[in-house]
């Protein structure tokens, strides 16, 4: 591992969250732990971090920072979802509950993980090693269709469909076993023009691989929810996206937590008695700024969106 993690929106996320001292937060996908640093030094000795991932490498940097930090620690080897759901479940009531949704640059910077088109791993992708999906199964084991579904509905890729069918072809020779192998197949689809357009011209395809390998976007589906159900009145969710995919599912959740009366407008009185849960801490997302952008190119696509939540709901 050569990565040094520097967490995106770092600044902007404490600032929204505000940690006092005394306070419970929940790092629901700790990485290589920045934000959760950031974090501690804040809540103090008083204080409980809770950090949530389900990469064996976070849970040892998490001991790592264990030993550095003044504030009690828990950790929980899960994804975001299953360990926000134990919590709710054991009655934990937090102040701040944050995710970060993208790769860290330990699992972006671990070769043999096989996360990067930038050189040549084998087909991996798992944020959790222990489990059985893997890009490779993906690549050499779903049929045409489903590929070309994927890599349209979770890679918006625009040659969705003659990809597929280079994945199928090249595999019916011999399986693609490595990420470069991948590479050369999703060129010899892709128009030469379009190659030099919009990134690299496998950036699409893997997100859509890691996505589906993962379980992302089922993970925020989930994982929201429970989030919004472990914090405590008063208390703040915050989440840092890095794609549309996750940013509308974001954005969609916390407005629909604020929102109050749904009742026509043309309704004299309110007839529906509902009032808002939730109040927005962002009207829109926050973005990087160039400085951070130039210092870390990794944040470029990164967005910050934040509500409180103003009170229970039976």
């Amino acid at each position: 591992m050569t990565g040094i993690h520097i967490p995106v929106l770092a600044g902007e996320l404490i600032e929204l969250l505000d940690p006092q001292p005394g306070q419970v937060a929940v790092d629901c996908t700790f990485g290589g732990g920045g934000h959760a640093r950031l974090i501690a030094d804040r809540i103090g000795s008083s204080g409980t971090l809770i950090a949530i991932d389900r990469d064996p490498i976070a849970e040892q940097r998490f001991a790592e920072l264990t030993a550095e930090v003044a504030c009690a620690t828990r950790f929980i080897r899960a994804d975001f979802a299953q360990g926000l759901e134990l919590l709710r479940d054991e009655g934990t009531r937090a102040d701040a509950v944050y995710m970060d949704l993208g790769m860290s640059s330990m699992q972006v910077d671990t070769w043999e993980r096989g996360f990067s088109y930038a050189y040549d791993a084998p087909l991996d992708m798992r944020m959790d090693p222990d489990q059985e999906l893997s890009a490779h199964e993906v690549v050499n084991t779903w049929d045409e269709r489903q590929l070309a579904r994927l890599l349209k509905e979770y890679g918006e890729e625009r040659y969705a469909g003659k990809i597929a069918r280079a994945i199928v072809r090249t595999r019916q020779q011999t399986p693609i076993a490595t990420t470069q192998e991948l590479v050369e197949v999703l060129k010899s689809a892709i128009p030469t023009p379009a190659q030099f357009a919009g990134g690299h011209p496998a950036k699409r395809t893997f997100q859509a691989i890691r996505i589906a390998v993962n379980a992302e976007l089922e993970q925020v589906d989930e994982g929201l929810p429970c989030a919004w159900e472990v914090l405590k009145e008063g208390g703040k969710l915050a989440a840092i996206t890095f794609h549309s995919l996750e940013d509308r599912r974001v954005k969609r959740f916390l407005v629909a937590r604020a929102q109050g009366c749904i009742c026509p407008p043309d309704l004299p009185v309110c007839a529906c008695g509902r009032t808002p849960e939730g109040e927005l801490l962002t009207r829109r997302a926050i973005a990087p700024t160039p400085g951070e952008i130039a210092h870390n190119p990794r944040a470029k696509s990164a967005h910050l969106r934040g509500a409180r939540k103003l009170k229970e709901i039976s």
